[in-house]
């Protein structure tokens, strides 16, 4: 078995960036200061299936929007970390508390901020426009830009290898 296919095999638990990963990292800013952000339907679905598969899924962002914890609840993401500083210590949390090791999670994400979770987790994707200082240390680069199904292929590869169990 491939690298690639055995890493994405051990996944238990995924994690989301959320700008530039979930979104295409465009922000919109509303006359009374409200960021909008849109979200991939594909992308949500593919999370859902995940979801459904028996992986756990999780959010660790920079950022804290309302947009993203609607999105979140409407996926049924229970672990959403907004406005996080220090990804590496929410990224300890989740552990903590879902009681798993490292190496059972994915981290998806395309900025240097990621780098903390993406150097400590067991599988690496960086989305296909991510900074090249992320792509350089992912174990796999997506196709697919974030926002435009980057998510939804990571979820796929995802349940394409753990059905091959």
């Amino acid at each position: 078995m491939d690298p690639l296919t055995e890493r994405a095999r051990a996944v238990r638990l995924a994690i989301f960036d959320v700008d530039g990963v979930m979104t295409d990292g465009t922000l919109w800013f509303g006359a009374q200061g409200e960021a909008f952000k849109a979200f991939n339907i594909l992308d949500g679905h593919g999370l859902k299936m995940l979801r459904a598969s028996g992986v756990a899924t999780a959010i660790i962002s920079g950022r804290s929007s309302e947009a993203v914890a609607r999105r979140a609840s409407e996926l049924d993401i229970a672990h959403v970390v907004q406005g996080s500083q220090d990804k590496s210590a929410a990224f300890d949390g989740l552990l903590a508390s879902l009681a798993l090791r490292a190496e059972a999670c994915a981290f998806v994400g395309d900025d240097v901020p990621d780098l903390a979770v993406m150097r400590r987790c067991g599988f690496a994707v960086a989305v296909a426009n991510a900074h090249e200082s992320v792509k350089s240390e992912a174990h796999y680069v997506t196709r697919a830009h974030g926002g435009r199904g980057a998510v939804r292929e990571f979820c796929d590869l995802v349940l394409r290898a753990q059905a091959a169990r």
